[in-house]
């Protein structure tokens, strides 16, 4: 009986933070250039978007290493370089590339009316 109300206060709680979950206004898709590296703060939030054949990507926009901004780093292809000590991440899902146990964390986008939400 115990484990039931544990188990039934877990999914509580996993519903509850489900529906924490919201998509907001981050940018204007027009205003960002293809291949480019978009800083925006949607709530404060360090975000890095990056417009790519068709898709946008929303990412953390500070390196897991040492914090630097992404936004000042390279990309060529799906590979963004961070400015500060080369480190590199595969824009599609935040790895880093030479341990993929590391990554930046990703938001999901979607486009509405010319804009772009991202999911906190």
């Amino acid at each position: 009986m115990i484990l039931y109300h544990v188990i039934r206060e877990c999914n509580s709680i996993l519903l509850y933070n489900l529906k924490m979950a919201e998509f907001i206004e981050t940018a204007e898709l027009a205003k960002l250039k293809d291949a480019g590296l978009t800083p925006a703060f949607p709530k404060g939030l360090p975000v890095l978007l990056i417009k790519r054949g068709g898709e946008v990507f929303a990412l953390e926009n500070r390196c897991a290493h040492m914090g630097c901004p992404l936004a000042l780093g390279s990309l060529d292809g799906d590979v963004l370089t961070c400015p500060c000590h080369d480190w590199r991440f595969d824009i599609r899902d935040g790895k880093f590339l030479d341990a993929p146990e590391l990554r930046l964390k990703i938001y999901r986008t979607k486009i509405s009316g010319g804009k772009i939400f991202i999911e906190v």
